[in-house]
């Protein structure tokens, strides 16, 4: 159990080193205006509680979800 937590612990340090590096990058003026409201577009669908692809889609509705979960597990 204590290996569970030290591992969401680590993924929790992790996801804030990422947020913090595209708060940056939003905020630098050398960056386009596309990455911007890319990023903006990434991190509202992280978090955002809506699923855009429904799960029943075949495929496609786990793909999505699964993307985002891969990412948080890679780092």
């Amino acid at each position: 159990m204590a290996q569970l937590i030290e591992k969401w612990k680590l993924r929790a340090r992790q996801l804030k080193i990422e947020i913090y590096a595209i708060y940056l990058a939003y905020k630098d003026p050398r960056v386009p205006w596309y990455a911007r409201i890319f990023a903006a577009c990434v991190v509202g669908y992280a978090f955002s509680p809506i699923d855009l692809i429904a799960d029943p889609i075949p495929i496609l509705g786990y793909l999505d979800s699964g993307l985002v979960f891969v990412k948080s597990s890679i780092g």
